[in-house]
Formats: structure tokens, C-alpha cells, sequence
């Protein structure tokens, strides 16, 4: 039998040594957790916590503006920003200016500003010393809310399906006005204009009342102040304006013929 050569038995150990480093480097960069990471593993999960909160911020908001509100001082208007359905901010985009009005819109804006958020509703308390800009903002709060009712109206239309054959009709008759009959006053008629939404008066406004020396004063003095009540009560229920006896009296029979038009 023929005995192997020791070289030989050199030679093929170092060929199987670097057969086996070889191999081994060529598998290395496949387990490397550092190269999977380089590969791109992550990236996807940071892109999608970016996108989530992103869109959960854009959606059910916007801005709602409402109508321009002239009062003896100049004209008052309300912006509301509104995020799924609720109010997170408004703002007077218009108030008085000049003089003195610029030192009550300072004291009354803000305060009604946080009334409004707080609220949800146009029902919000007047600010003392303010009356004037106080009834304005309200108003042109309560137009902004209106604006706001359609698009919900429609979205909830759109869930209830087939079971909204009672809310068609009010659907379509989402707003409405109403003007009541005019009712005769010592001083002259009084004659009342409502505007209805779901069975709610969400804006009152006169349109005749008493004119003339007197008067005039008496109708700036108590019509805003009725306007506010008659809006808050939703009936004809409503206190009479101290020195305007008169026409407090007739606003409500006019109230009273235009809500008995409307359906009660």
C-alpha cells in the first residue's frame, strides 16, 4: 500500500480552510442585522406614523364665516374653526373701531370669543359695557352655526339610509323664514321675521318696528335685546324690555303669528 505524502496532506488542509473562510464571508452580509436596518425595514413604519395623525387632523375640519352683523358702532363678524362636528376656536374677523369702540371690541371679543368655544351655541352671556358689539357677535355666530348645519344634516342623511322619510322634509326645509303678521302699537306696528332650522328659531330680526323722535331711540334699545330672547326661548315667551312696553308688546303677537305659521 502506498502511503500518503505529508506535503500533499499540507496542501489539501489549506485548500479546505480557505474554501470554508470563503463561504463563510459570502453568508456574513445576509445575517447582518446592521444591513437589514440599511435595507430599508424601518422607513415604512416612521411613514406611517407620519400619515396617521396627519390625516385624523384634516378630517371634519374647516372654517365657517359667518354674515356681517351691523350694529350702531360698526359691523361685527364671526369666524369659526370647527374639527369633527365641534367649535376649537373663533375669532371677530370684523368689530368696531375708533374711538371708544376700540376699547370695548379689546374687552368684549376675547371674553366672547371663549363663551363661544365653551358653549358650542350661540347662546352665550352679553359683556357688560358691550352691549351693542355682545348682540352683533352673536348673531353673526349664530349665521356661522347655521352654515355648519347643512353639511351635517347631509352626512347624517347619507348614514341613516332608507330610515330618513322623516327627515327628508326637514332636510329640504333646512332653513326657512317666516314673517309674522304686523301688530299695531301705540307708537306704530311692530312686525317680526324668523328664521326657522329643524324646528328651532335660529335667527329673529323686526322688520317694522316704531320710528320717530322717541322712538327710534326705544326700538335700538329693545329689538336686539327681543331679537336675543326670542332666538334663546324659541317661543313668543319672552320678558318684555324695560321703557319699551309698547313695542316688547307687539314684537310678541308678531312672534307669537309667525311661529303659528311655522307650525308651532
Amino acid at each position: 500500500m502506498r502511503k500518503s505524502h505529508p506535503v500533499r496532506r499540507v496542501v489539501l488542509a489549506t485548500a479546505a480552510t480557505v474554501s470554508g473562510v470563503v463561504l463563510l464571508l459570502s453568508l456574513k452580509p445576509a445575517s447582518d442585522p446592521a444591513a437589514a436596518s440599511a435595507a430599508g425595514a424601518a422607513p415604512p413604519v416612521s411613514a406611517a406614523g407620519q400619515e396617521s395623525p396627519q390625516g385624523g387632523a384634516r378630517a371634519g375640519s374647516g372654517t365657517v364665516t359667518g354674515d356681517a352683523e351691523q350694529t350702531q358702532y360698526g359691523a361685527v363678524q364671526v369666524r369659526l374653526t370647527v374639527s369633527a362636528g365641534k367649535i376649537t376656536k373663533a375669532e371677530a374677523v370684523q368689530a368696531p373701531k375708533g374711538g371708544l369702540s376700540d376699547q370695548k371690541t379689546q374687552l368684549a371679543v376675547p371674553r366672547l370669543n371663549q363663551a363661544a368655544v365653551a358653549a358650542q351655541s350661540a347662546r352665550i352671556d352679553t359683556v357688560s359695557g358691550a352691549t351693542y358689539t355682545s348682540d352683533g357677535y352673536k348673531k353673526s355666530l349664530q349665521s356661522a352655526l347655521d352654515k355648519m348645519k347643512p353639511a351635517a344634516s347631509g352626512s347624517a342623511g347619507s348614514a341613516s339610509g332608507s330610515s330618513g322619510s322623516a327627515s327628508g322634509p326637514a332636510g329640504s326645509a333646512q332653513a326657512r323664514t317666516v314673517t309674522g303678521q304686523a301688530a299695531q302699537t301705540q307708537y306704530g306696528p311692530v312686525q317680526v321675521r324668523i328664521t326657522v332650522s329643524a324646528g328651532k328659531i335660529t335667527k329673529a330680526e323686526a322688520v317694522q318696528a316704531p320710528k320717530g323722535g322717541l322712538s327710534d331711540q326705544k326700538t335700538q334699545l329693545a329689538i336686539p335685546k327681543l331679537n336675543q330672547e326670542a332666538v334663546a326661548a324659541g317661543s313668543a315667551d319672552i320678558d318684555a324690555v324695560s321703557g319699551a312696553t309698547y313695542t316688547s308688546t307687539g314684537y310678541r303677537q308678531s312672534l307669537q303669528s309667525a311661529l303659528d305659521q311655522a307650525g308651532g
